[in-house]
C-alpha cells in the first residue's frame, strides 16, 4: 500500500514497498515524481518523432483519398474502440473544425443500427493499436461490401486490420510511457500526432483559410469576428458625411475632406438616401466636363451615383463584404446604411472591415 514520507524528503514523492519498481526513484526507494513525468514526456517525444521518418507515399495517397471523398460529397467516418476510440472522436472532431465532414462511429453502435450513417461515398478511418479488436473485425465486412476505402492508422502493420485495409499509416512505438508497458501512452500521443497530421495536411490541399476555421467556431474568437456585425464598426453621427442633392459640388468635396472616407451621401428635401459621391467620381465628373469653368459649382444631384448599394445595421460584416464585391464589374469600397425609411445614419467602408480580420 502507498505511503507519503515526510516532507523533509521532498513534495510529491510517493513509495510503494510491494511493487517492482520500475519508475526512477530517488536513491532511497521513493518514486521521484518530477523524473517520472520527465521521462514520461521523453519517452512520448521520441515515440511521435520517429514518426517522421514514416511518412511516405501512403501518407499522400490518405490525404488525396479523402479531399477526393470530400469533394464529391463524401464524408469521413472515424472508427475506433477503447482509448483509439477517442483518439477517433478527437481526429472527427479536428477534421470537422477544419471543414472536412466527418463523423465518429462507435463500432458497437454501429452493428446496432449506426451503419446507416455510412454510404459508399465515404472514407473510413480506423484507429486501433493492435488493429486485432473484435468490435473492428465485425465491422470491416460491412464496409467492403459497401465499397468504402479504408485507411488504418494502427501500431500493428501485420494486423488483420491492416491487412484488409486499401492504406496503412504506422503509428506503432517501441516502447510505452508506462514502465510496464500496459497503459496505451506513446502509442495514443502517436495516433494522434498522425491523426492531427492528417486533418492539417488535407485542410491543406484543400487551400482553406482561416475564414473557414472561423466559419465552423462561432465561439471562438475567429467567430467572434466573423459574427461581427455591421453597427459595431459603422461611422455615425458627426463622422457621417452627407450633403443635399442641390447642394454644389464644392460642398461634396469639403465633406469628402472634412470626413476623410473618400465618399458622401447624397440626400434629399426628406432626408432619404438618393446617391452617393466618391472621390473617384469627382475625377470623373472633371473629365466629363471639360467646358465647365468650375466644376464646383455642379449641382450635386446632376452628377451623383443613384441608387447607392446599402445594408441594415443589424448585417454581419462578412455580409457588408460580399455586398461590395457582389458585381465583380463594379466592385465597391463602402457602403451606406439606413434604416427603415431610407435615411442614411451610418457607413462602412472596406477599410474598417479589414481592420477587424475578417476580410
Amino acid at each position: 500500500m502507498s505511503t507519503s514520507k515526510s516532507a523533509d524528503k521532498g513534495a510529491g514523492k510517493r513509495t510503494d514497498e510491494g511493487r517492482d519498481m520500475s519508475f526512477p526513484d530517488d536513491g532511497e526507494g521513493e518514486v521521484d515524481v518530477l523524473q517520472t513525468a520527465r521521462a514520461v514526456i521523453r519517452i512520448e517525444a521520441e515515440e511521435i518523432a520517429r514518426l517522421e521518418d514514416r511518412l511516405g507515399m501512403e501518407f499522400a495517397q490518405a490525404v488525396d483519398l479523402i479531399v477526393a471523398c470530400i469533394e464529391r460529397a463524401g464524408k469521413v467516418i472515424v472508427t475506433g474502440v477503447g482509448k483509439s476510440g477517442l483518439v477517433a472522436k478527437k481526429l472527427a472532431a479536428t477534421m470537422n473544425s477544419m471543414g472536412t465532414t466527418a463523423f465518429f462511429l462507435h463500432p458497437v453502435d454501429a452493428v446496432h443500427g449506426d451503419l446507416g450513417m455510412v454510404s459508399a461515398r465515404d472514407v473510413v478511418i480506423a484507429v486501433s493499436k493492435s488493429g486485432m479488436s473484435d468490435e473492428l473485425a465485425a465491422l470491416l465486412p460491412t464496409f467492403k461490401r459497401l465499397g468504402n476505402r479504408i485507411i488504418a492508422l494502427t501500431g500493428d502493420t501485420t494486423s488483420d486490420l491492416a491487412k484488409e485495409s486499401d492504406l496503412v499509416l504506422d503509428v506503432g512505438v517501441t516502447k510505452e510511457a508506462c514502465p510496464y508497458g500496459l497503459v496505451p501512452t506513446a502509442s495514443t500521443s502517436c495516433a494522434i500526432a498522425m491523426s492531427d497530421a492528417l486533418a492539417v495536411s488535407i485542410f491543406a490541399v484543400r487551400g482553406l483559410k482561416p475564414d473557414d476555421f472561423a466559419f465552423h467556431h462561432p465561439g471562438g474568437t475567429l467567430g467572434r469576428r466573423l459574427l461581427l456585425k455591421v453597427k459595431a464598426i459603422m461611422h455615425a453621427g458627426d463622422s457621417l458625411p452627407l450633403v443635399r442633392e442641390k447642394a454644389v459640388m464644392r460642398d461634396a468635396l469639403v465633406e469628402i475632406i472634412e470626413k476623410r472616407l473618400g465618399v458622401t451621401g447624397v440626400v434629399d428635401d426628406e432626408g432619404k438616401l438618393v446617391g452617393i459621391i466618391t472621390d473617384g467620381d469627382i475625377k470623373r465628373i472633371l473629365m466629363g466636363h471639360p467646358n465647365v469653368k468650375d466644376v464646383r459649382e455642379i449641382e450635386v444631384g446632376s452628377v451623383m451615383t443613384p441608387n447607392p448599394r446599402t445594408i441594415d445595421k443589424e448585417a454581419l460584416v462578412a455580409s457588408a463584404i460580399q455586398r461590395m464585391e457582389v458585381d465583380p464589374g463594379r466592385l465597391i469600397t463602402c457602403l451606406m446604411i439606413v434604416d427603415d425609411n431610407g435615411v442614411p445614419i451610418g457607413l462602412v467602408h472596406m477599410h474598417d472591415c479589414l481592420r477587424t480580420g475578417i476580410a
